[in-house]
């Protein structure tokens, strides 16, 4: 319950803060957010078209990953702009209808994301299973139904989130501390009853990326069982590198929201420019280092890459 002695009725501008108490190193944070930028719309196009010029990767794992980029792509896009020109510009206000929507496709973006990699667990889980007929149960209809499966997951999870923001009427500040219009962020400078707000929040957690984490976790406790049946050490060693890849982006993309939710049932509370940092970590880094990962882990990509250097360097 949050009450306010001195509130504002709902604003048409919103303004977002960047990251408070760091605002005279705006002009640092801008060089490593624009490098990441940077990295990453060059990783996920490259990795999109060499997937899409060479027949030999339109195979579930690689079709998965094509997605997977294209997602990040969109994450990075919604994303990074804004806090640039917050860094650069100081353009930190946004309108109501805008923060609505970024509020509505930045989460959507992470989730789906989510739900990717737990389509990949799924695609090592049958290659490893199913050896001979893992291709021909993830053909390509499946894999539409797939992708179509997490599209609508997200759309269903995160549209009540601007909906449920739009009813919210007296504020006690007109600005937002981070630096994109956060759901949570909004309804925390609200006035009123927000209990309802909160539970939304932590179901979308819970439905999405907690749905997700547990079914990976019980993917390669399966994939682990069926492997350590091979009675052949090179071959565990082989079926294992398979997941080499998959396994690292996982690491990368889950860890920091496990390492926040330790935080809080730890009660340990950490200053809020960290708390927006490691946040603004969530939907930056794992979009950075997706293609570095697989480019670096997968002989098909490897190949690939080098050909394309040493092409230009001739």
């Amino acid at each position: 319950m949050s009450t306010c002695n001195n509130s504002i009725p709902r604003p048409l501008i919103f303004v977002l803060a960047g990251i408070p108490g760091l605002e005279s190193s705006h002009g640092w944070f801008s060089v490593p957010f624009f490098l990441i930028f940077v990295i990453t719309i060059m990783g996920n196009v490259t990795i999109v078209c060499i997937i899409r010029m060479e027949k030999s990767l339109h195979e579930p794992m690689f079709l998965l990953l094509a997605m997977l980029s294209v997602v990040d792509l969109c994450l990075v896009s919604v994303t990074v702009p804004r806090m640039l020109g917050i860094f650069w510009m100081n353009a930190k206000e946004i309108s109501f209808d805008a923060c609505l929507t970024q509020m509505f496709f930045i989460p959507s973006f992470y989730v789906m994301e989510s739900g990717i990699l737990l389509a990949m667990a799924l695609d090592r889980f049958l290659a490893i299973w199913y050896p001979l007929s893992y291709v021909t149960i993830l053909d390509i209809k499946v894999l539409v139904k797939m992708a179509l499966a997490i599209l609508a997951r997200a759309i269903a999870v995160l549209t009540p989130a601007p909906i449920l923001a739009k009813r919210l009427e007296r504020f006690q500040t007109h600005i937002i501390a981070y630096s994109y219009c956060a759901y949570m962020a909004m309804v925390m400078t609200a006035c009123g009853d927000i209990s309802d707000h909160i539970v939304y929040g932590l179901m979308v957690i819970v439905a999405s990326v907690g749905f997700d984490l547990l079914f990976i976790i019980l993917s390669y406790g399966l994939i682990l069982h069926a492997v350590f049946r091979i009675p052949s050490w090179e071959a565990r060693g082989k079926a294992l590198s398979t997941c080499g890849s998959h396994l690292c982006v996982i690491g990368l993309f889950y860890s920091p929201v496990v390492f926040s939710v330790l935080a809080q049932v730890l009660g340990y509370h950490m200053a809020p420019y960290l708390q927006i940092i490691i946040d603004n970590l969530y939907f930056l880094v794992p979009p950075m280092v997706n293609p570095l990962i697989y480019g670096a882990r997968t002989k098909q990509m490897r190949e690939w890459v080098l050909q394309i250097f040493h092409s230009q360097a001739e």
